[in-house]
């Protein structure tokens, strides 16, 4: 096969990197006969194309469409890049997909979208209608004038129409539409498709053109996609089933005419577990119960019923936990508040059934619904209408569906019943929230799967394997990895024995002197930028200042809230700084450091989640489910770590000449530790090739060892520091 045969002529660039040709290959094979793939390949090594590339074939060959998603803003960057330079060498149409409240121009939500689209239509239709007759009776009159007796007969029907859509018209001049979406109906709009396919555009490119012309680019772009060879798209398009269906009608495609590629795909877990995860506030209770106030429906009273009692139960199952001083401390992120039994119901539901009295839970909720589900549709004519500004939404129609999913589904396997608080910043006021947390990630992914084509899975961490396939619901996948294909000279990975972070040990001032005095002379030993992830936010203050204090290098610290890109821009332009954040931001994956952005990074401690008891349900359900007593916590909670830990990693090192230590601070990553710290040792949990590859090493000999390596690559400006 010459290289402009098959999948080779989308590849874009001159030449594969080693290994890259080999998994095109592979993948190639594996899409052809529809099977998954799950591929871990390390940072900078062409992931995206190795699965692009083959993928865009299997799609020429068989006539699909392949779909490539992320969660990560800065992929979705990466694969425009991708596709634009792939259509330099091969012609195919690619578009970039995201939702409606990204690109609508008059900021207006999904139902207020769909009413005004359809009213909008409606006018359209009734004003071309009209046209249509008017031109119908002048032909007719013409004819009749010239003495076709028949003529006259067919032109007075006719007009008898035309006055029919005269009235029809004038009801509907009074109701909402959309200017933009009427230009889309009115106007040629080949001119848009044209310019959409001639490169590969983003939802903002599609969203400055089309207000230039006064068009509606979101109901454009829809109306574009169906047969495209491409499409870049965020998780939930995919995640979500309600929307996926939708999608794929859009695309003019069934679900097995799909490949999909996840990227970062040890990232689909949490987001399928969040796409199914239902939630319903103290304020939409509060809402409902206001609207069943102000109806006289006679099926309003067994509504409020229901829901008033689900909504005092709420209320008192959150008041009954607080402590001394726990009301005064919720502050404005939702805090979860223990409402599980061993063996029994959850608190919310005893009291909600403790509370309720009435002829049954089950009639009055049907009555609620039923009783929602006209109120919406008045809403919508409402709207239609013209008789309200907005689109409003029927507030009894989401609690009454909560409730019965809460009562129906509350016990259901992988299901998890949470309560949660939250202190709003404006009135000072607590209220909650009632949520059925979904722990099981494959109920959701698993039927995905089952319906498309074939998918890949890739991520620089998605090892083992067996846990991904086990926990995402694959059938016989196809697994490969692919390590750093970059000299390994040029890099030197240590595992520093210093005291274990456990969370009991953090405020041991022995403890931090070792940690801080080793991040220091890690920091001083770097000929540029170090990078330094922690737990959370709070240990990477804490060291920061403690860097501070004794060094006369820039400490950045990255705190919730603040713009990411701004602090990476200042950081990446200056020289010998530090960096300190939480491995759980947003630094840690999908942001690369390039070249001399930095050449140290380091891990301070093993960055285990907050185990609380929604991690705990967690880890019981995945117990439960693969039949295995430590399955959870290794499933749960070890493995996601350390994939964090080496996304962490892969943040330097990102082409064949980049030269840069990567240092594991704490006992627990080293070989040494097994013996005594016993399960808590991690260093087994780190793939083979990446173990091999770990230096132990004591903390006073890291600055010796890393001052050896710099100074042996000549990667000082000048004599190196004094050890």
């Amino acid at each position: 096969m010459s290289e402009t045969d098959g999948y080779m002529r989308f590849f874009p660039y001159d030449r594969p990197y080693e290994n890259q040709r080999e998994a095109m290959d592979r993948i190639h094979n594996s899409l052809t006969r529809g099977q998954n793939v799950v591929f871990e390949g390390a940072c900078g090594t062409g992931k995206t194309l190795s699965s692009l590339v083959p993928a865009l074939e299997v799609a020429r060959e068989q006539d699909k469409t392949v779909v490539i998603t992320t969660n990560v803003h800065q992929q979705m960057r990466q694969f425009v890049a991708e596709a634009r330079a792939i259509t330099r060498e091969e012609s195919i149409r690619a578009v970039v997909f995201k939702g409606k409240s990204s690109m609508c121009h008059i900021d207006v939500g999904y139902e207020e979208c769909q009413a005004l689209r359809d009213n909008t239509r409606a006018v359209v239709d009734a004003e071309q209608d009209r046209e249509q007759l008017e031109r119908r009776q002048r032909e007719l009159l013409a004819e009749s004038q010239d003495g076709d007796g028949s003529a006259a007969d067919a032109r007075s029907a006719v007009m008898d129409e035309l006055e029919d859509i005269e009235e029809r018209l004038e009801d509907l001049e009074d109701q909402n539409v959309c200017d933009y979406y009427r230009n889309n109906l009115t106007q040629d709009t080949d001119d848009f498709f044209g310019w959409l396919f001639k490169d590969v555009r983003t939802p903002d490119d599609i969203y400055d053109y089309a207000e230039g012309q006064q068009l509606c680019g979101y109901e454009l772009l829809k109306e574009g996609i169906e047969g495209v060879d491409l499409v870049v798209c965020n998780y939930h398009h995919l995640l979500d089933s309600t929307i996926r269906e939708q999608f794929f009608r859009w695309l003019g495609r069934d679900p097995e005419d799909v490949i999909a590629v996840f990227d970062e795909a040890h990232n689909v877990e949490d987001a399928a577990r969040e796409h199914a995860t239902r939630t319903c506030s103290e304020r939409t209770f509060d809402s409902a119960l206001d609207e069943l106030a102000d109806s006289d429906d006679p099926r309003s009273e067994d509504a409020a019923n229901v829901l008033s009692a689900f909504h005092r139960a709420l209320v008192e199952t959150y008041e009954d936990s607080f402590g001394f001083g726990n009301r005064e401390a919720i502050g404005e992120n939702w805090e979860d508040v223990s409402i599980a039994n061993e063996g029994r119901k959850d608190d919310l539901t005893l009291e909600f059934l403790q509370r309720y009295s009435g002829s049954g839970i089950d009639d009055d909720l049907e009555a609620a619904m039923k009783l929602g589900q006209d109120l919406d549709e008045q809403y919508e004519e409402a709207y239609r209408e013209g008789e309200t500004a907005t689109r409003t939404e029927c507030q009894t129609l989401q609690a009454a569906g909560f409730v019965s999913a809460w009562m129906a589904e509350g016990s259901a396997e992988g299901l998890y019943p949470v309560v949660s608080v939250t202190r709003d910043a404006g009135t000072d006021e607590i209220y909650g929230r009632a949520e059925l947390y979904s722990c099981l990630p494959r109920q959701v992914t698993g039927r995905l799967f089952d319906e498309i084509h074939a998918t890949v899975l890739m991520s620089a961490t998605i090892q083992p394997f067996d846990v991904t396939e086990n926990v995402l619901g694959l059938e016989d996948a196809v697994s490969m990895a692919y390590g750093l294909q970059f000299p390994e000279a040029n890099r030197r990975t240590y595992a520093v024995e210093t005291p274990p972070l456990f969370s009991s040990d953090r405020d041991d001032p022995a403890v931090q002197e070792t940690v801080t005095e080793t991040i220091h002379d890690a920091v001083r030993m770097t000929p540029g930028n170090t990078l330094a992830f922690f737990p959370n936010y709070g240990e990477a203050s804490r060291y920061a200042d403690r860097v501070a204090s004794r060094s006369d290098r820039t400490v950045y610290v990255d705190e919730p809230g603040q713009s990411v890109e701004d602090l990476r821009k200042q950081f990446v332009a200056d020289d010998g700084a530090v960096l300190c954040t939480s491995l759980w931001g947003t630094l840690a994956e999908g942001v690369s450091f390039d070249g001399d952005d930095a050449h140290t990074v380091l891990v301070v401690g093993v960055p285990y989640p907050h185990l609380d008891d929604r991690a705990e349900a967690v880890q019981e359900a995945y117990d439960a489910a693969f039949d295995g007593t430590d399955t959870g916590w290794r499933y749960a909670v070890e493995i996601p770590t350390i994939r964090k830990t080496r996304q962490a990693l892969g943040r330097v090192i990102r082409s064949p000449d980049e030269v840069g230590v990567r240092a594991l601070l704490d006992r627990r990553y080293s070989r040494q530790a097994k013996p005594d710290l016993g399960k808590y040792s991690v260093n087994g949990i780190f793939p083979h090739e990446e173990r091999e590859e770990l230096i132990d090493i004591d903390p006073g000999k890291l600055k010796f060892a890393m001052r050896n390596f710099y100074g042996d690559h000549g990667a000082y400006d000048g004599e190196p520091p004094a050890p």
